[in-house]
């Protein structure tokens, strides 16, 4: 079980500190822990109460009226809006779900975001702040690494499950190739490449996690791609980096190498001379299709 101070509490609910401190004392919602220095700490349990009555409270409901319902009536009201297709609500429905490890309730709320947004629109205004926020509370400590994996996962098998539901070209184009490098096991970005491409009837070939260097230069070798495309967010050495894409750029023969994530992004002005930042994923067909004299915006 995870222990949240209360500006974790406020990155993940999305409430102010001031806020929940006025419902602490006027209201009586929550009764925190302390610490031998009297900072309040607040527990899962604690943290889905806070939840369930922000969604309450933003879908019309009073807090004097919320702080005097019993548990069963809240939990009944929480219960309608969350099989409900109310989207404004999302964020809050995802960190329920983290918090809880509640396979439904995310998979349905991402479902009802897909449905109405299509995947490219709910990555970027859902999916990338809702890891954004989760990212925060993995540096203070306040997400186990259960939590990130079980939710991790899930939005890993969704995009490979949109991916699966496109058309494979059929093409003798040379492909663009995706891959990530040893020991980077941070999948989520390069998938969601992986399906923009697709998305605009690109033929890709996708080489997955962790590839070791030489077996990527040797399927380079034989598969010929047009274009080489990648993400790294795992901390790494500057030198590794700089060594690694000039190596790279000379064993593919001036192959145009395309690459993003935090590492990449953090570092872009000393790469430039052996690859093409992304700078996010919103940007990736922008920059990857006039670079390849690709017209596929239609």
């Amino acid at each position: 079980m995870a222990i949240y101070k209360i500006k974790d509490v406020e990155v993940l609910t999305g409430i102010k500190a001031h806020t929940i401190r006025i419902w602490e004392k006027r209201y009586g919602i929550l009764e925190p822990s302390r610490t031998e220095t009297q900072i309040r700490t607040y527990s899962d349990a604690q943290i889905a109460i806070l939840l369930n009555i922000s969604l309450l409270n933003n879908n019309g409901h009073k807090i004097s009226k919320i702080a005097g319902l019993p548990e069963a009536e809240i939990n009944k009201l929480v219960w309608d809006i969350r099989i409900g297709k109310k989207n404004c609500d999302s964020g809050k429905k995802l960190i329920l779900a983290l918090i809880e490890l509640d396979e439904k309730l995310f998979r349905d709320t991402l479902n009802n975001l897909i449905n109405e947004l299509g995947l490219a629109l709910t990555f970027s205004a859902h999916i990338i702040p809702f890891l954004d926020r989760i990212g925060v509370m993995w540096l203070t400590g306040s997400i186990s690494p259960a939590q990130e994996h079980f939710i991790s996962n899930l939005i890993r098998q969704k995009i490979i499950s949109e991916i699966d539901k496109q058309i494979v070209p059929e093409t003798t184009d040379a492909p663009i190739m995706l891959y990530l490098p040893e020991h980077e096991w941070h999948e989520i970005s390069l998938l969601f490449y992986h399906y923009l491409l697709r998305s605009k009837g690109l033929h890709t070939v996708y080489l997955g996690q962790s590839l070791p260097y030489d077996s990527l230069v040797d399927c380079i070798n034989t598969i010929k791609p047009k274009a080489i495309l990648s993400a790294w967010l795992t901390a790494v050495d500057l030198c590794f980096l700089k060594n690694y894409f000039r190596k790279l750029k000379e064993d593919t023969n001036g192959i145009p190498i395309f690459a993003g994530g935090i590492q990449i992004n953090l570092n872009g002005k000393e790469l430039a001379d052996n690859l093409t930042e992304i700078t996010n994923s919103g940007t990736l067909l922008q920059q990857i299709l006039p670079a390849l004299k690709l017209n596929k915006f239609n």
